[in-house]
């Protein structure tokens, strides 16, 4: 995610800017900037690449002044480039700016026709050229960005200067994290405590909808209409280390907390509801992947387990037929793939050897290509004919979770856009769908509430020497996720297996030490599971199961249960997958291993 930090006072801000900057660069980014007010005007550096690169450009060409903002880019509209770095410069104004701006394209043909002109491919930029347009001197710079925030849709974590008002800085937030810092004679506005904590203990967190305009003694907060608003501070006494994890104790806890909020951002001006459809980038929609005859997923690890869900979803709704493959096999087996197939490669990172290969043998064959990747203008999207961004944000823990959820709604989206474009499916099922969706962050949200109790399970779990996990149809990537966590960083061994195989083979090992993950909620399926949980109970197995509320018989023979939502069908891997990453976090965490770099792995597989 991109980083801001904004400062008012009687410092000199570039030095406070460029260490904040660097308190944020755990989070990943692709180019960073520092503007500031200095006298009557606004002075700007940018630079493409690490935060050197802009440290050494502000050596040649030094900066001073006493109110400045900074930022760290990682690339949504736009590609890593200096001229698509924040800040962004125009008239009297500077912004630096985290989320998505969706009526961006409308607002940018808007003012060109005003006669304003654009110099980057952002975005952000369109908030900028909008206060140039509604400010005037006499109302001033927070009159401007409240008129230009209401011609805004979308999220956004927005700090701004005017050279104008050099003792001043105005901070505004909707669906995108932003935080105020009280200081002696001096307030900064952050997307992170990481960025400002040495300089304060006592934040102010925003909300949504909440303007703040900011000067070295005082801090004034408003909705947008102007109405003013109370926001208590609040005292923080985090460690720079926590701070960066923003409290959490590993990264991969955090990761899988922010999944709420990272789903809500897949979403993000793709659903339109009303209508039953999804609304995807130009580019996508050009591809027509509904006319394809066939759709062939390739991907490694956690995100073949996502590929294989999709198949389910792809083939239930659009009525295409889609096959999946391990991207280390694919690329050795002299596959059949042509012209009339369309390729759909998924990597988090974009980067993935096996999957890269294998992409080259489908553009070789002439296949329409796709990838679904969250790291922009990385190696696969660019060698792909279209991309669809998860919007994930870095993902710093090498267990994948948050990267893995995203992909599933990117997935579902493809599958229902798919099926609206075939009329395999109604307008009004596709609205149940898209509503369904829409709700998954909340009641994601009532599942991390349980954490602990998840955490009491974990204790009384964690010495078992391996674990079966079954699940079926939609559920049995699921539980291919769930051994595959656990695997990752607990060192248990765990399988997983389609509940209806576990006769023919699996049954043989469960005994009275074996801990089964059953994955059971109310379903098409159900059933059928119910006699697999039997024959577990059976032979003395140890039962944990993930059911839906209100499955008072499931829970009771189940030594430990877990409640999902009762809900569409292809909904439910959202929680249940949930539950099983809390599982595996928690048994690692107690058994003490290093659970954001596991032994022997890597975030990224460059090499095959």
């Amino acid at each position: 995610m991109c980083g801001i930090i904004g400062y008012v006072g009687s410092r000199d801000c570039v030095q406070i800017i460029q260490s904040g900057l660097s308190k944020l660069a755990y989070r990943g980014y692709d180019s960073a900037g520092i503007a500031v007010c200095h006298e009557g005007d606004i002075d700007l550096r940018r630079a493409h690449g690490k935060l050197e690169n802009l440290v050494a450009r502000l050596a040649l060409e030094p900066m001073r002044g006493h109110t400045g903002i900074g930022h760290t880019r990682w690339a949504t509209h736009g590609r890593p480039s200096e001229s698509n770095a924040h800040p962004h410069r125009y008239g009297r104004f500077a912004i630096v700016h985290n989320g998505i701006i969706e009526n961006f394209l409308e607002l940018r043909q808007e003012l060109i026709d005003r006669g304003h002109t654009f110099a980057s491919e952002t975005d952000t930029e369109i908030v900028v050229h909008l206060l140039a347009e509604y400010y005037s001197p006499e109302r001033g710079f927070a009159a401007a960005m409240h008129d230009a925030l209401r011609r805004v849709r979308g999220s956004y974590a927005i700090v701004a200067i005017c050279a104008d008002f050099p003792d001043e800085i105005i901070a505004a937030r909707q669906q995108s994290p932003l935080l105020l810092a009280l200081g002696e004679g001096e307030n900064f506005a952050a997307s992170d405590i990481a960025a400002v904590l040495a300089h304060s203990r006592q934040f102010i967190f925003l909300e949504d909808g909440d303007i703040a305009r900011i000067t070295p003694s005082s801090i004034e907060i408003t909705d947008i209409s102007g109405k003013p608003v109370t926001r208590a501070p609040k005292s923080i006494e985090w460690d720079i280390s926590a701070a960066e994890k923003q409290g959490y104790p590993h990264y991969m806890l955090k990761e899988i907390f922010e999944q709420p909020q990272k789903i809500t951002d897949t979403f993000r001006g793709r659903i339109l509801e009303e209508e039953g459809l999804v609304n995807l980038d130009e580019q996508i929609a050009a591809m027509h992947i509904e006319q394809s005859k066939r759709l062939q997923i390739v991907a490694c690890g956690t995100s073949y387990h996502a590929g294989l869900l999709g198949k389910y979803v792809i083939e239930s709704l659009a009525r295409i037929p889609v096959d999946v493959d391990v991207a280390s096999e694919f690329r050795y087996r002299n596959p059949i793939i042509g012209p009339d197939d369309c390729f759909i490669a998924i990597s988090q990172s974009g980067e993935t050897a096996d999957t890269y290969a294998c992409l080259k043998i489908a553009r070789e064959r002439g296949a329409k290509i796709l990838s679904i990747c969250n790291v922009m203008d990385s190696t696969i999207p660019r060698a792909s004919d279209a991309t669809f961004y998860t919007r994930a944000d870095p993902e710093i823990g090498v267990a994948s979770t948050k990267a893995f959820t995203t992909q599933l709604a990117s997935l579902l989206l493809l599958a229902i856009h798919c099926a609206r474009a075939k009329n395999t499916i109604t307008k009004d099922r596709a609205k149940s769908l898209l509503a369904s969706l829409r709700s998954v962050p909340t009641h994601m949200e009532s599942i991390l509430a349980h954490s602990d109790q998840v955490r009491a399970a974990a204790q009384k779990l964690l010495r078992a020497n391996s674990f079966l996990y079954l699940g079926r149809n939609i559920h049995y990537p699921i539980a291919l996720e769930g051994a595959l966590k656990l695997k990752e960083i607990s060192y248990i061994h765990a399988e997983a297996y389609p509940s209806g195989e576990m006769k023919h083979g699996p049954i043989a090992l469960i005994d009275d030490r074996l801990p089964v993950i059953v994955i059971a909620p109310k379903n098409s399926t159900y059933e059928k599971t119910l006699s697999n949980l039997q024959e577990v109970k059976a032979r003395g197995g140890r039962l944990i199961s993930i059911v839906t509320e209100g499955d008072d018989m499931l829970t009771r023979v189940s030594e430990y249960a877990f409640a999902i939502p009762d809900c569409d069908e292809l909904i439910q891997p959202f929680f249940s997958v949930l539950y099983l990453q809390l599982l595996a976090y928690h048994i690692a965490d107690l058994l003490g291993n290093d659970v954001d770099q596991p032994r022997n792995l890597a975030k990224s597989v460059t090499v095959e």
